[in-house]
């Protein structure tokens, strides 16, 4: 059987942190980032390809803002704000991905599923909301939108008397259509899936689905699909060509072969930060300690150059 490896795209796979964030400017990074997995698929590897979807998720929810007050237009739930940056960023990949198989000659269907993942209602982080989402606004507006809508803010560090509106990340429980996504990609299609986490759901006591006022982690919503569907290889696609301890401190260490054993004593450490390196660590040893082989973290542009990126097994390999 061909191997099987999911990539989550992230960091500036889809949008640098310098850019404005114009599609021509997505295109190309998209582009760019793509025939870094030209040679998996050279290799015969089947692929599942997600993404995230910060920047744009947070650009819809602003026009939303702008839509409600200068037209009086309903704003959409966040539920619904997800499945449209999932349909919206899926379709750009979809359609950069055809030309880069055009470009190398290489025949391969391409399908995009908007997602659907499932939480717990009653999951913690509902009761301690932590995520960041939308535009920063002064004190006045945010507690006229806590007032009106029920949205919860927090400040902003790095703005002084910035507030941002604040949602729960709750864990994924399991990605819905999951055996489709698998009998797709077995069969030698590329299934681009789970984008921005996945649309964030729960099932009520009817069994029916009903929408989440959340977001969910976009590495541990793919570190669970790609464990569900049995993948042999899961890539987390980032800004940074290595996981490092001491980061910008004495000390500093690029991490290139490490086990299950050692990132657990340095997560313990606390060397990972939570709001950046630490949850993909997490989705990374999750995948090994449910069977996968390794797991990979590196930059974008540079997963075609085995020379660099983060390996992480559940025992040493040196590969």
């Amino acid at each position: 059987m061909k191997k099987l490896a999911v990539i989550a795209l992230g960091g500036n796979a889809l949008l640098r942190g310098d850019q404005k964030g114009t599609i021509e400017e997505q295109e190309k990074n998209t582009t760019d980032t793509l025939e870094n997995l030209v040679h998996l698929l050279k290799d015969d590897y089947d692929l599942v390809i997600t993404h995230g979807n910060g920047p744009q998720v947070g650009n819809v929810l602003m026009r939303n803002d702008a839509g409600e007050q200068l037209y009086n237009i309903s704003q959409m739930p966040l539920d619904v704000c997800v499945a449209d940056t999932q349909g919206g960023i899926g379709y750009m990949i979809e359609r950069m991905l055809r030309n880069v198989l055009n470009k190398h000659g290489i025949e391969k269907n391409v399908a995009c599923l908007v997602t659907q993942v499932v939480v717990d209602k009653d999951d913690p982080a509902f009761s301690d909301p932590q995520k960041r989402v939308g535009k920063i606004y002064d004190k006045e507006a945010a507690d006229d939108l806590h007032s009106r809508k029920g949205w919860l803010f927090r400040e902003e560090v790095k703005v002084k008397d910035g507030y941002r509106r604040v949602v729960p990340s709750p864990k994924p429980i399991r990605v819905m259509n999951e055996r489709i996504v698998e009998d797709l990609a077995r069969q030698g299609n590329i299934v681009i899936a789970s984008g921005g986490g996945g649309v964030p759901v729960y099932i009520d006591e009817n069994n029916d689905v009903r929408p989440s006022e959340a977001v969910i982690d976009k590495d541990m919503a793919s570190s669970l699909l790609a464990s569900d569907i049995g993948a042999d290889e899961f890539y987390i696609l980032t800004d940074v060509p290595y996981v490092y301890i001491n980061y910008k401190k004495p000390g500093e260490k690029a991490l290139e072969f490490i086990d299950y054993k050692d990132t657990m004593k340095y997560m313990e450490e606390g060397q990972f930060t939570k709001g950046s390196m630490a949850p993909k660590i997490e989705a990374c040893l999750n995948f090994v300690k449910n069977g996968g082989t390794k797991s990979v973290i590196t930059e974008a542009f540079k997963l075609e150059d085995k020379s660099f990126g983060t390996k992480i097994t559940m025992e040493y390999e040196d590969f």
